[in-house]
C-alpha cells in the first residue's frame, strides 16, 4: 500500500534535506580550511642562529641564509646573527665570499650555530676601516694590514718595528737605534712642506694626534690595519691627509680564563762598526798634515798628553771604552676570559733595554685592562685603560767624541778621574766619557683611558658613546758639572711637559638587509680637546755640584720660557655603504670638521668627502665555478681629506716677539711685528685617486693585491717673505701644491704545501713619486729652502764633485781658488768660477728612497717554523756627516780606512787633510741598502703532549735582528743619522740582536 505524504510535509522534509546536505557542506569546507590553516602554520616557522668562522670563531657578516633553491633569505648583521621565515624540513643554504657553502636542515633548535669553513683566509678576515670593521672581500678604499704571525712571533719593543718594511706603502726610518726611541713612519709619500708627514694614530678606535706607539706593548696588540688611499682616510678628516694607523688591543673571549706568560731575552752588539784610526794609522795621518801644512817639527803626535802617553806606548781604544754590552728583555703576563655577560683581558709589561753605549738604556713598565660587559640583551658597556711608565736616566757617554779623541790621549788622571781634555793642550775635544758623570732624569708618562656605552633599541641600529682621555707627562732634567767639564761653573737644565687630549664621540650606525641587498649607515659627531703645557730653566754658576738639579735658585744666572697651547676641535662624519650580491660595492663618506687653531680665519670649517667603488667579479656566475680564479676584486676610489698640522694656533692673526733692548744701562723688554695675519688660512686639501685589483688563482696558492694612486696636495700652508715697509717679516697664507704618486704590489704564495713540509713567501714592492707643483704661485724655485719646482719635498741639493784636483792640474778657469788636493766640483755655469749663489748647485737625489721592498720566506716542517725576513731601500742619497770632518789643525781623529789625498796617492775621491770646506759641501752618498732584518726558527708543543701538563700552548723561538746589511754607504749605517757637531746625544748606531724567547699558555 502506497502511503501519501501530505504535499506541505513534502516540502518540509525536502528543506531539511538540504539544510542537512548544506550544513554538513559547510563543515567540510571549514574543517578544509582550518586543516589547510593548521597545516600551513605548522609547515612555517621563524628561526634564528648565528654564523661564525670556523677557525677564528669570529662572527661572519654579510653571509647569506636563504632557503634552497627559492628567493627566500637574508643576510647576518655584524655580529653574525640572522632570523628568517622557512617551510618545515627546509634546507638552508649558507653562502660567504671566502667561505666554503654550507647546507643545513632548517630542523635544529634554533638558535642554530653555523660556522663556516674558510677558503681564504685574507678574504674572510676582518679588518678595522674606522668607526667600525669589515671583511677584507667587502673593503672598497686601500687597507693593508700587518701579518698577525709577524706581529706574534717578532720579539721587537715597538710595533713599528715589526711594521717596518713589511706594509707596501708603508716607510718606516730609524735615524737612531738609541734606546726607547721611536721610528718616523710616512704613508704614501709627503703631502706638506711645513706641517706634520706622519699618520694619524688610532687605537681601538680613539683618535690620538702624536701617539706614540712604543707605549703599545706589541704583545697586547691584536691588529694593525693601515689606511692608505684618501677615501679611506677621508673618515678622519683634517686628520688623514698623512694616512692612518689603526691599532686594536686584545680582548677578552668567552671561557675558562687563559693565562698567557711572553718572555725574550738577549744581547745586543754594534751591527756595523765604523771605528776611528789605530795608533799607527793615527800617527801617519799626523806626518801627512805637517806635509800638507808646511808645519816642520819632529813630534810624531801634537799635544802634551799624546806625547806622554806614545813614549810610554800607552794607547786607549776608545770606542771599546764606551761600549757596554747591550741586554734587551720583555716580560707579559696576561689573563683573559669571561662569561657571555663579562669579558675581560688584563695584562702586565716590563720591557728594558741596556744599550751597546754606556749610559743609554730605557725601562718600560705597563699596565693593560680591558673589560667588556653586556648590561642588558640591547646595552652594553666597556673599558680600556693602558698606563705607561718610561724611565730613560743616566749620563752617557759620546759616540761622536769617542771616535775623534787621539788613541794616544789621556783617559784617567792620576786621581782617577776622567781626564776632561785628554789631548791637552788640544781644548775642542773632550772625553767622551764625560756625559757618565751627569746627573739625567728623563721619564715619560702615558695613561690611556677609553669608555664606552652601546645601545642597540632595536633590530639593525647602534647607538654607541666613546669618551677617551690621554696625559702624558714628561720630565727632563740634566745636570753637568765641574768634573764633568762644564766651564760655566755647574749648568743645570730642567724642563717639564704636560699634554692632555679628552675626546667624546657619538657614533650611530644602522643597517638593513633585503633580498640581496646590504646598505649600512655610520654617522659620527665628535668633539676634542688638546691641551700642551711647557716650560723650561736653564741655570748657570753654582757653589758647588751637591745640590745638582735641585736648587735652580743658587745659580749665578737662571733663563726661563714657558709655553701653553690649547687648540678644540668638532666634527661630523656620514658614511654610507651599499652592496649587492656580495658583488657590487660602493662607500660614500663625509667628514666635516671645525679646528679652533684658525682663529679669526672665515674657513675654520672644512669639508671631506669620498667615495669608492668595487666589484667582486669572482662572484659573477661566469667566475663562480672557476678552477683557477678563486677570487678576483677591482677596487676605485676618489676623495678628498685635510692636514690640520700646518695650521699654528692663532697664526691668522698678526703675532709679535718678544725683544730686549739697552735704556740706560738696564734692559727692557718690547714686542716687535713678526708675523702678519691672515683671515684667509684655510685647510691644506689633498685629493686623491686609487684603483686597485685583489686576486686569488690556483686554488688560493697565489694571492695579491695591486695598487696604483695619485694624489694632489694644494693650498700648502706656507710662509711668505714681506718687504721690511710693511712692519713684519712674513704672512703665512695658501699657496703651495704637491703631488704623489706610486705604485704598490703585495704578493703572498704556497710555494709548497705538503703534509709536513710547507713554503710560503709574502712578498711586497712600493714606489713613490714625490714632487712639488708650485711654491708661490710663480712657477720660481726656493733655493734658501732647497725647494724645488718638479722635485720632491726633501732633496739633497748641492755641488757635483767631479773629483781631487792633482799635481800639475791647472784649475784657473774653473776654481781659481783651488789647489792641489782641493776637492774638484762640476762648473754648471760655466762661469770660470765655483760660487756659492746656487748657480754650481743642483740636485743629487732625495732623501726618501725611490723604492722599497721586503720579502719573508716561512718553512714549515712539522712543528718547526723558520722565518726570514728580507727588506731593501733603494734610491735614497744623504749628506754623510761622519765623513765630513773637520780636522783641527790635524789633531781630531779620522775614521780608519776612508782614506784622503796625498801626492802620493793622488787620490780622486777624498780631500787633503788641510783642506777646507768653505762651500759647505754635504758630502753626499747612494744610502741604499739591502738587510736580511730578521730570522726566527721557533718550535711548537703538540697538543698531545701539553694536555697531560695541563699547558694549552708552548712555543719557544731564537731570533736574530739586522743581521746582515749590503751597501755602499761609508759610515755606521745608511739609515741611521750621523751628527759631527752640535747636540750628538742620539748618534746611536744600528744593533744586532740575538734573542730567545717563548710564549706560554695555561687553561
Amino acid at each position: 500500500m502506497i502511503k501519501l505524504r501530505p504535499p506541505g510535509i513534502l516540502v518540509s522534509l525536502k528543506k531539511h534535506r538540504a539544510l542537512k546536505i548544506a550544513g554538513r557542506g559547510l563543515a567540510a569546507i571549514c574543517c578544509c580550511m582550518l586543516l589547510l590553516t593548521t597545516t600551513a602554520y605548522a609547515q612555517n616557522k621563524t628561526i634564528t642562529g648565528k654564523v661564525t668562522d670556523n677557525g677564528t670563531n669570529e662572527p661572519v657578516p654579510g653571509a647569506s641564509v636563504r632557503v634552497k633553491n627559492t628567493t627566500n633569505g637574508t643576510m647576518t648583521d655584524a655580529q653574525g646573527t640572522f632570523k628568517l621565515t622557512v617551510p618545515d624540513g627546509a634546507t638552508l643554504e649558507i653562502t660567504s665570499v671566502g667561505y666554503k657553502p654550507f647546507d643545513l636542515a632548517a630542523n635544529g633548535n634554533s638558535p642554530l650555530q653555523i660556522k663556516l669553513e674558510s677558503l681564504n683566509k685574507a678574504l674572510t678576515e676582518v679588518v678595522v676601516v674606522g668607526y667600525g670593521t669589515a671583511k677584507r672581500s667587502d673593503v672598497t678604499g686601500s687597507v693593508s694590514s700587518l701579518s698577525k704571525e709577524r706581529l706574534s712571533q717578532l720579539p721587537v719593543g715597538d710595533v713599528l718595528q715589526a711594521m717596518q718594511g713589511a706594509v707596501a706603502g708603508v716607510n718606516i726610518s730609524a735615524s737612531t737605534a738609541a734606546p726607547g726611541q721611536s721610528p718616523s713612519v710616512l704613508v704614501r709619500g709627503v703631502n706638506s712642506i711645513n706641517g706634520a708627514t706622519s699618520p694619524l694614530i688610532v687605537i681601538d678606535g680613539i683618535p690620538f694626534e702624536n701617539a706614540n706607539l712604543s707605549d703599545i706593548s706589541t704583545t697586547d696588540i691584536a691588529s694593525v690595519d693601515v689606511l692608505k688611499d684618501v677615501s679611506a682616510t677621508a673618515i678622519y678628516g683634517t686628520r688623514g691627509a698623512n694616512g692612518v694607523i689603526l691599532v686594536t688591543t686584545k680582548r677578552g673571549k668567552t671561557g675558562k680564563a687563559a693565562i698567557t706568560f711572553n718572555t725574550y731575552a738577549g744581547y745586543e752588539n754594534f751591527a756595523h762598526t765604523f771605528a776611528p784610526m789605530g795608533p799607527a794609522e793615527y800617527v801617519q795621518k799626523y806626518a801627512d798634515w805637517k806635509q800638507q801644512a808646511g808645519v816642520d817639527n819632529d813630534l810624531a803626535v801634537p799635544n802634551q798628553y799624546e806625547l806622554e802617553n806614545y813614549e810610554k806606548g800607552i794607547t786607549t781604544d776608545w770606542l771599546k771604552k764606551i761600549q757596554q754590552q747591550g741586554f734587551i728583555q720583555d716580560h707579559t703576563l696576561s689573563i683573559s676570559g669571561g662569561s657571555e655577560d663579562v669579558k675581560y683581558y688584563v695584562s702586565g709589561d716590563y720591557f728594558s733595554q741596556k744599550g751597546v753605549i754606556q749610559g743609554y738604556q730605557n725601562k718600560r713598565a705597563s699596565i693593560r685592562s680591558n673589560i667588556d660587559a653586556k648590561i642588558t640583551s640591547y646595552l652594553s658597556a666597556g673599558l680600556n685603560l693602558n698606563l705607561v711608565n718610561n724611565n730613560a736616566d743616566g749620563g752617557r757617554a759620546s759616540l761622536k767624541q769617542a771616535a775623534e779623541v787621539s788613541p794616544y790621549g789621556r783617559f784617567k788622571n792620576p786621581n782617577g778621574t776622567y781626564a776632561i781634555f785628554p789631548m791637552e793642550g788640544e781644548q775642542a775635544i773632550q772625553s767622551p766619557m764625560l756625559g757618565l758623570l751627569n746627573d739625567r732624569q728623563q721619564r715619560r708618562q702615558n695613561i690611556i683611558a677609553n669608555v664606552f656605552a652601546e645601545l642597540k633599541p632595536f633590530a639593525g641600529f647602534k647607538y654607541r658613546i666613546n669618551a677617551g682621555y690621554t696625559s702624558t707627562p714628561s720630565v727632563y732634567r740634566n745636570y753637568a758639572g765641574r768634573l764633568a767639564g762644564d766651564i760655566a761653573g755647574g749648568t743645570a737644565d730642567v724642563s717639564n711637559t704636560d699634554q692632555k687630549r679628552w675626546i667624546v664621540e657619538n657614533i650611530f650606525s644602522y643597517e638593513k638587509n633585503w633580498n640581496k641587498s646590504h646598505i649600512d649607515f655610520t654617522g659620527l659627531y665628535s668633539a676634542q680637546q688638546n691641551q700642551t703645557f711647557s716650560s723650561s730653566t736653564t741655570a748657570t754658576g753654582f757653589i758647588n755640584d751637591a745640590l745638582s738639579f735641585n736648587n735652580l735658585a743658587g745659580a749665578n744666572s737662571v733663563q726661563a720660557q714657558s709655553e701653553s697651547i690649547d687648540t678644540r676641535m668638532v666634527s661630523q662624519m656620514l658614511r654610507v655603504n651599499y652592496s649587492y650580491d656580495s658583488r657590487y660595492l660602493i662607500t660614500a663618506t663625509a667628514r666635516r670638521d671645525g679646528y679652533s687653531a684658525f682663529g679669526a680665519s672665515n674657513n675654520k670649517y672644512g669639508l671631506f668627502p669620498s667615495v669608492a667603488l668595487a666589484w667582486n667579479i669572482s662572484n659573477e656566475s661566469f667566475l663562480k665555478n672557476s678552477t683557477f680564479i678563486n677570487n678576483l676584486k677591482l677596487r676605485g676610489s676618489y676623495g678628498l681629506s685635510g692636514n690640520q698640522s700646518a695650521v699654528i694656533p692663532n697664526s691668522t692673526i698678526s703675532t709679535f716677539t718678544s725683544t730686549s733692548i739697552p735704556s740706560n744701562g738696564r734692559p727692557i723688554t718690547g714686542v716687535i711685528a713678526d708675523v702678519l695675519g691672515n683671515s684667509d688660512l684655510k685647510w691644506e686639501s689633498t685629493y686623491g685617486s686609487n684603483v686597485g685589483i685583489d686576486f686569488a688563482i690556483l686554488n688560493n696558492r697565489i694571492t695579491g693585491t695591486i695598487e696604483a694612486y695619485d694624489t694632489r696636495t694644494k693650498d700648502l700652508v706656507l710662509y711668505r717673505a714681506l718687504p721690511t715697509t710693511t712692519g713684519y717679516s712674513q704672512v703665512v697664507t695658501n699657496i703651495g701644491k704637491v703631488a704623489n704618486k706610486g705604485l704598490e704590489i703585495s704578493l703572498r704564495t704556497q710555494n709548497i704545501n705538503g703534509a709536513d713540509f710547507k713554503w710560503e713567501t709574502n712578498l711586497n714592492f712600493s714606489t713613490n713619486k714625490n714632487r712639488i707643483v708650485d711654491l708661490y704661485g710663480d712657477k720660481k724655485d726656493d733655493r734658501g729652502n732647497r725647494l724645488f719646482i718638479g722635485q720632491p719635498v726633501y732633496v739633497i741639493y748641492d755641488y757635483k764633485q767631479v773629483g781631487v784636483w792633482k799635481v800639475g792640474e791647472n784649475p784657473a778657469g774653473h776654481d781659481p781658488d783651488a789647489t792641489p788636493g782641493d776637492l774638484k766640483f762640476a762648473d754648471l755655469d760655466g762661469s770660470g768660477n765655483i760660487s756659492s749663489d746656487g748657480r754650481d748647485q743642483m740636485v743629487l737625489g732625495q732623501s726618501l728612497p725611490k723604492w722599497t721592498g721586503g720579502i719573508t720566506n716561512t718553512f714549515h716542517y712539522k712543528n718547526f717554523h723558520l722565518s726570514v725576513f728580507i727588506q731593501t731601500v733603494q734610491g735614497v742619497t744623504k749628506n754623510n756627516q761622519a765623513i765630513d770632518f773637520i780636522d783641527f789643525g790635524g789633531r781630531q781623529n779620522l775614521p780608519a780606512g776612508l782614506g784622503y789625498w796625498t801626492e802620493a796617492n793622488q787620490s780622486n775621491i777624498r780631500p787633503k787633510l788641510t783642506y777646507v770646506n768653505y762651500l759647505g759641501y754635504g758630502y753626499p752618498e747612494d744610502a741604499s741598502f739591502t738587510r736580511i732584518k730578521d730570522v726566527t726558527l721557533s718550535y711548537t708543543f703538540a697538543k698531545e703532549l701539553l694536555s697531560k701538563l695541563k699547558i694549552g700552548g708552548l712555543t719557544v723561538y731564537a731570533s736574530g735582528r739586522n743581521l746582515a746589511t749590503f751597501t755602499k754607504w761609508h759610515g755606521w749605517d745608511p739609515e741611521v743619522s750621523y751628527a759631527n757637531a752640535g747636540d750628538a746625544s742620539l748618534n746611536y748606531p744600528l744593533v744586532r740582536t740575538f734573542i730567545l724567547g717563548a710564549n706560554i699558555t695555561l687553561r
